[in-house]
């Protein structure tokens, strides 16, 4: 993990840094803020370059590896095999130009020639082996893995069965005589015993000729989907469910809206039909039906009338007088009621048609 290091400014005046290259000390300081808090860090140029060249494509690996060499050659870093057989280094004088208040324990094996003193954090011993005087020691196994002494002609399973020996010994044993051998070229399956069964089958083995009247797991007969039921009987007939009717559907004010707006020639402007959906969700919180609006609409839309007009058209559509056949006549035949038209109609009335003022003479 990256920390805050100090650099001290008789850094830049520091003879051994002055006779490596540039990028070896600017090595130098990378590895100071990437080092734990014992000054160590993985000896491994692509890890060291990944860090602290990583928007230096130009300074590969390669280059890194050179920089450590040069870095080692003066005395800066020391690079050593820890106990873990990895290579480490170390900043040598670490100890002398950091000064850290609360260093954590390394996790990382110590210098064996700058750090004998010190914990090592590989293995957590005061005093480990360190990986340049580890010896490997081979101890032969006594039973090799690959090396099998007996033949391996015997089946699978003749583990399970007891020696011949063993097995001739026991009769002796318990007192009874032990059974003849059978020959060594007979057919097993040839041999009969005394009561008419044939040796190496035992009882219950023999094979079946009939077949079962009832399998236990067989499938053969396809299964019927549906009732079991031979007679589900009739099913009653009758008329079917009405049609939902259209008035009480519910109608949103979005949708006569756009009805009206489908009836237009042009779209009208925003600003008036928001006002004329407001208008129509209030007539529809009052209960008004819808095809009374739209007639409503209609006639707002045939007129060009302004949406605070529609609550009248709703009014004019739903409390409108009935319209009789024909106007009464008066009965002076003057004045502002007077009609000129005549309410006879031949074929549709069978009254006689008037003779006096207000009908044809």
């Amino acid at each position: 993990m990256a920390r805050i290091r100090t650099i001290k400014p008789e850094a830049f005046e520091s003879e051994d840094l002055a006779s490596v290259s540039v990028t070896a000390e600017r090595t130098f300081f990378g590895l100071l803020t990437q080092a734990d808090d014992s000054g160590r860090h993985r000896d491994h140029p692509a890890i060291i370059a990944g860090r602290l060249w990583a928007l230096r494509p130009e300074h590969t690996a390669t280059h890194v590896a050179q920089d450590l060499e040069e870095l080692a050659g003066a005395g800066l870093i020391c690079r050593y095999t820890g106990c873990d057989g990895r290579t480490w280094l170390h900043v040598v004088t670490w100890e002398r130009h950091q000064k850290i208040d609360r260093p954590s324990a390394s996790r990382l094996p110590r210098c064996p020639h700058h750090q004998v003193g010190h914990k090592c954090g590989g293995c957590g011993a005061a005093q480990c082996s360190d990986g340049a005087g580890r010896t490997t020691v081979q101890v032969a196994s006594p039973t090799p893995r690959a090396v099998l002494a007996e033949d391996s002609s015997r089946a699978r399973g003749a583990l399970a069965q007891p020696d011949t020996a063993q097995v001739a010994d026991e009769p002796h044993r318990s007192g009874s005589l032990p059974a003849p051998p059978a020959p060594a070229c007979a057919d097993p399956h040839d041999m009969v015993a005394p009561h008419g069964r044939k040796f190496g089958v035992s009882a219950g083995q023999e094979s079946v000729v009939e077949g079962s009247p009832s399998p236990r797991r067989s499938l053969d007969e396809p299964s019927a989907s549906g009732s079991r039921i031979l007679d589900p009987g009739s099913f009653p007939t009758g008329r079917g469910a009405p049609a939902a009717d259209a008035s009480l559907v519910k109608v949103s004010a979005k949708q006569l809206v756009a009805e009206y707006v489908r009836g237009c020639n042009r779209r009208p402007p925003e600003d008036f039909l928001g006002h004329l959906g407001r208008k129509v969700n209030a007539l529809l919180e009052e209960r008004f039906e819808a095809g009374d609006i739209r007639a409503a609409l209609d006639k707002l839309r045939s007129k060009s009338l302004h949406p605070s007009v529609l609550p009248s058209l709703v009014n004019e559509v739903v409390n409108a007088a009935p319209q009789s056949a024909a106007s009464q006549s008066s009965a002076s035949g003057a004045g502002p009621w007077a009609t000129t038209g005549s309410s006879y109609s031949p074929y549709l009335n069978p009254t006689a048609e008037p003779t006096t003022f207000g009908g044809s003479l």
